[in-house]
């Protein structure tokens, strides 16, 4: 059986359930979304979920509908499905602007605790860029992490050089290098990794994002 605590379910959560009276409901945490149809997990196992019909109804925008990370209340049937009747409080929200909707907001993902910024340490490598996902960060309420990858590529002289312009202009944030290609930093990364928190990855394409996931 799964434990909440393990994806971050917590006291304060516990309580606003109470509180609301929402004892009776199933509680589980968004892990996919496809199309306004949702993969939530629970400690009973996985349900493929769908909103109930007066929260589409009720709805005034985008962010009101649940997303990856949001905590829910759900009535759970045969075949694993369920519908989702309440959205639990946010932490943390990270969003952007839609695509091709003006004024519109995407919500990626909710509850993060903490981000790991990647970015390459090749020819890839931009320092303000890296600046604009700590603006992400700090204005959705998550904790970055910089995270350098594809150390292999260059010498320890270049690394170093790097991460000495990286703490001259990014102040009090953690620095961690590592090679997808030997493990080198693997180490490091995982020392920073907590039972019950909530981690994603912020970075450009081809950064070895998903080789460190997989890794991982």
């Amino acid at each position: 059986m799964i434990q909440l605590e393990d994806l971050g379910f917590n006291a304060s959560l516990e309580k606003y359930i109470t509180d609301n009276k929402l004892e009776n409901f199933t509680v589980g945490r968004v892990v996919e979304e496809h199309r306004e149809r949702y993969k939530v997990m629970t400690r009973e196992g996985e349900y493929e979920a769908e909103v109930v019909g007066s929260m589409r109804f009720m709805a005034k925008s985008r962010d009101e509908f649940p997303a990856v990370g949001d905590w829910v209340s759900l009535s759970t049937y045969e075949n694993n499905f369920a519908i989702i009747h309440h959205l639990l409080p946010r932490l943390s929200v990270i969003k952007r602007q839609a695509v091709g909707q003006y004024g519109e907001i995407q919500i990626i993902a909710t509850n993060i605790d903490y981000a790991f910024i990647v970015q390459a340490v090749d020819r890839d490598f931009n320092i303000n860029r890296m600046e604009r996902y700590l603006t992400i960060c700090n204005s959705s309420g998550v904790s970055p992490i910089l995270v350098l990858t594809k150390t292999d590529l260059i010498s320890g002289q270049e690394l170093s050089a790097i991460v000495e312009s990286i703490q001259n202009r990014i102040k009090n944030i953690p620095v961690l290098a590592l090679s997808n290609q030997t493990q080198e930093g693997y180490e490091a990364i995982k020392s920073t990794i907590e039972k019950g928190k909530t981690y994603c990855m912020l970075g450009s394409s081809g950064v070895g994002k998903s080789t460190l996931t997989n890794r991982l």
